[in-house]
């Protein structure tokens, strides 16, 4: 599927959260909470945010790489101290303990520093029994996605809603085996990278992050409902 500009699905990732939005209207309100994967999925989770007048977290999530193999994932961590590993990988390899606990030491210090910058200080809203939808601008493999949902289940949420834009096919059809729910706009068929779907798919600094997660809560706390 190509498109011509005129025919972009997504304007910007502005455009995409407002899209999504209008789909997940059962879950406005404070109850909910929406979390998104930095840096492409923070201006998308900020429209949903927005819309649903539903706080919005920013979810750090780092690849644990094998060693002597980092492109391959070993595990991950996340935000709030979480770790999920492979242990098929790990035993496949025969990673020994101390080299887990190496590369989860190195990736924790990059993490923390994430948010730091992001977060500014504040403390991040607890997901325990609330409903979590989980926000990135668009899957190719799923894999940070995945590794995402399996750390956020170990905080106990009610319920786990992944929303993207556009996700390849097989992509959004493994996704559903880790998470409750799924909201996806598009899965076409010639996937070949998110950015062909956005007119305007230019890269978020960390500078955007931190004001939009500021203006978000300040926006929620100006809310009547709030």
């Amino acid at each position: 599927m190509l498109f011509r500009e005129s025919q972009v699905p997504f304007q910007d990732r502005f455009d995409a959260g407002r899209q999504l939005a209008s789909h997940l209207e059962a879950y406005a309100g404070a109850a909910a909470l929406v979390l998104a994967l930095p840096r492409g999925g923070v201006p998308v989770a900020y429209e949903i945010a927005r819309s649903l007048a539903a706080p919005l977290e920013i979810f750090v999530v780092r690849k644990l790489g094998a060693p002597g193999q980092e492109e391959l994932a070993m595990g991950a961590i996340a935000s709030g101290g979480m770790r999920v590993l492979n242990q098929e990988v790990i035993q496949v390899l025969g990673i020994a303990p101390e080299q887990i606990d190496s590369v989860t030491a190195r990736e924790t210090v990059e993490l923390e520093r994430r948010e730091r910058q992001y977060r500014g200080g504040r403390e991040p809203v607890n997901a325990r029994g609330r409903t979590v939808i989980l926000v990135d601008d668009g899957l190719a493999t799923g894999s940070t996605m995945r590794a995402a949902a399996a750390a956020l289940r170990q905080c106990g949420p009610q319920k786990i809603v992944a929303a993207i834009p556009v996700a390849a096919q097989v992509t959004c059809a493994n996704l559903r085996r880790v998470v409750d729910e799924v909201v996806c706009l598009l899965t076409p068929q010639d996937f070949y990278a998110v950015g062909q779907f956005y007119q305007d798919f230019s890269p978020i600094s960390d500078g955007e992050v931190r004001e939009l997660y500021r203006r978000a809560a300040q926006e929620l706390s100006q809310h009547p409902a709030a």
